[in-house]
């Protein structure tokens, strides 16, 4: 699986400096798990607070790369790992991964929804409406959408009204933070092969504090490794993505913190391991 590793450094709509580094610093992590290199896509760009429009306007490239990435991994037949500062990859990734993998739900990890779009969003955030775009409610112009009746969405805890209304009148299934996450989705998710998009902030900042939009209320960390644990010993997992990891400028706190996080991805990671040639 080599090459699977990738971490993108170029802007989507990062409002903060420090997640494109975050994901930089995870890939380098992961890859080393791995025994793998790291592939570094993009240069670092100027994080800022912008519009949805300039936002996809300028990240459209690498919108694109991202979906490539995962893309060019399945397709020859590895199990992409993805790392990236913020939620906006899921408009091409989520496409990319079910065109080669249609059998496939995706298990999206957030405190958020990420379902608002341009209509009804109160902050006009690409990140907002990522996965409402990818399950086609509205037409980001990049990517073929999913069917939403494949996606479970679970830790979700910080939800916008009307962006509730949505997830309510949609296919997609809904798991809240709680000390049932764990069985409710895997209920959901039926022994299914997954892709794995993780928000690091579906942690509540307790345990996890180092994210754009911490949201309490979320799972331990321990919680989050026994659900990724259980998901991976019986689902083939045929990609990962990691997002917002908004990396300490202090040395050994950004390595604490990194630690988390590769405890939690460790059953992933080790079904990326045993699973690293995937069946199109």
């Amino acid at each position: 699986m080599e090459g699977a590793v990738t971490a993108l450094r170029c802007r989507t709509s990062d409002r903060t400096p420090d997640s494109a580094r975050g994901a930089e610093a995870l890939a380098r992590a992961v890859a080393e798990r791995l025994g793998v290199e790291a592939r570094m896509v993009g240069e670092f760009g100027e994080a800022r607070t912008q519009g949805w429009e300039d936002d996809l306007h300028e990240a459209r490239g690498c919108l694109l790369e991202a979906g490539g990435q995962v893309d060019d991994a399945l397709s020859g037949g590895n199990a992409p790992v993805l790392l990236a500062g913020e939620c906006s990859i899921a408009v091409t990734t989520l496409g990319a991964a079910l065109k080669n993998r249609p059998d496939a739900k995706v298990l999206w990890l957030d405190a958020h929804g990420d379902f608002n779009t341009p209509e009804i969003s109160g902050s006009g955030y690409l990140g907002g409406m990522a996965l409402a775009a990818a399950c086609g409610v509205w037409d980001a112009g990049l990517a073929e959408p999913i069917d939403p009746s494949r996606v479970v969405l679970a830790g979700v805890r910080d939800l916008d009204p009307r962006e509730r209304d949505l997830l309510e009148e949609s296919p997609v299934t809904v798991v809240g933070a709680s000390l049932e996450t764990l069985v409710y989705t895997q209920n959901a998710l039926d022994r299914a092969s997954i892709f794995v998009h993780l928000d690091l902030d579906v942690m509540d900042p307790e345990s996890f504090p180092t994210t754009q939009f911490p949201a309490p209320g979320g799972l331990a960390a321990d919680k989050l490794y026994d659900l990724l644990e259980a998901v991976a010993g019986e689902c083939e997992v045929i990609g990962v993505e990691v997002t917002a990891f908004d990396a300490p400028d202090d040395e050994l706190e950004r390595q604490d913190a990194a630690s988390v996080v590769l405890h939690v991805l460790d059953p992933l990671l080790d079904a990326v391991q045993r699973g690293a040639r995937v069946s199109n």
